[in-house]
């Protein structure tokens, strides 16, 4: 085990305990965040979309950027990068309030404006059907829509985009491979969801899941016989990573999602997530390696030692000899596990496919970032 986790720490794996390294060998599903873990978690803004005179889309998004100014999600600071990026002038709004999962509401000169996605529209009766076809559209493309809503009334939507990160792709068909469930969890909505899992590889998807609900789909999982891990990096993801059975951190991740996992990857390297359950099998091989020849060896030398064969050959082991075999014994022990320093981390990712700048995925692919900015 020692060796074991000092392997995984020399290849930026670290592993707080044992047990954790144990269990990561009988994981069969593998649950993962989208935003930020699959994908780079740095979205940008594509379509600014106008619905209702007299706002154009520049005013559309003003308004959304002046409402989540206060928002520390990604989607939040993508809206506002795009404002800045514009030169539009963003202005104070009072009045802030967030709704997890959901979206944000402000005030701007005594206008209410409600940024968020279809739940919270639908949860304050909010009509968006004179959207509904662009919003499809959209979702197809693998955006993720925000609503942006002024008194009560749709006034407009931004898409918003991800990209994959490196290898995505690649680590998914990996794991399937080695008969693996892979599974993506996500608050976005069902149709930008699906279109992200297509590209991955992914077969089953999580979709609009809140915050607080992917730990109960998690436990959910377990109760079906599972063994799951799960791969997250958000703060959202805490209490999902303590639930599992393997809670592994990206290491460029919250530091609540940090201390939530029983194992970080330190590189942020998707890759490591196949080489982390590949260095636990070995390691319990080594172990069960050692277990047979050491119980083996002390069930044949311990009866020789105690005088088993003397009634019938009138032989005795000689203390010294079987002192010296015993550290024989602890000796190969030792060995068999310092043999690991020379396995090769890297080879339990056999398959290089596609380059480092697409992960396998075809170049320019985009993924949308789900339904809230508070997702």
């Amino acid at each position: 085990v020692m060796v074991g986790t000092g392997k995984g720490a020399e290849n930026g794996i670290l592993i707080r305990d044992a047990a954790t390294l144990e269990r990561a060998c009988q994981v069969d599903t593998i649950v993962f965040d989208k935003t930020g873990t699959l994908t780079r978690g740095k979205p940008e803004v594509t379509d600014v979309i106008s619905l209702s005179n007299p706002y154009s889309s520049d005013e559309i998004l003003k308004l959304a950027a002046a409402a989540e100014k206060r928002s520390e999600h990604h989607l939040s600071e993508a809206i506002v990068s795009k404002a800045e990026e514009m030169d539009i002038s963003i202005p104070e709004v009072a009045d802030f309030s967030s709704i997890p999962g959901k979206g944000v509401e402000a005030r701007y000169n005594d206008t209410a404006i409600l940024v968020a996605n279809r739940k919270l529209f639908a949860d304050k009766g909010i009509d968006i059907s004179t959207a509904e076809d662009r919003i499809r559209q959209l979702e197809g493309e693998g955006k993720t829509v925000v609503l942006v809503a002024v008194e009560g009334r749709i006034a407009g939507t931004i898409a918003v985009a991800d990209t994959a990160k490196d290898y995505a792709a690649d680590t998914v068909a990996e794991l399937k491979r080695r008969g693996k469930q892979v599974i993506m969890i996500t608050g976005d909505n069902r149709g930008s969801a699906e279109s992200i899992a297509h590209n991955l590889g992914i077969d089953r998807v999580l979709a609009e899941v809140l915050p607080e609900d992917k730990a109960a789909e998690i436990k959910r999982l377990q109760e079906q016989g599972h063994t799951v891990a799960m791969v997250g990096d958000g703060i959202n993801d805490a209490p999902a990573l303590v639930q599992a059975d393997v809670g592994i951190a990206i290491g460029s991740g919250t530091d609540i999602a940090i201390e939530s996992g029983g194992i970080v990857l330190v590189k942020d390297d998707l890759r490591d997530v196949v080489r982390t359950l590949g260095l636990s099998c070995y390691t319990m091989r080594k172990i069960k390696q050692n277990l047979f020849w050491a119980f083996s060896y002390n069930s044949l030398g311990i009866p020789i030692a105690a005088g088993i064969l003397y009634p019938f050959t009138g032989f005795l082991l000689n203390p010294i000899i079987a002192g010296a075999a015993m550290a024989f014994s602890s000796v190969s022990v030792v060995t068999n596990s310092l043999s690991m320093r020379r396995y090769r981390l890297q080879e339990e990712f056999k398959e290089e496919k596609g380059d480092e700048r697409t992960g396998g995925t075809e170049p320019g692919y985009q993924e949308g970032k789900g339904g809230s900015p508070l997702l």
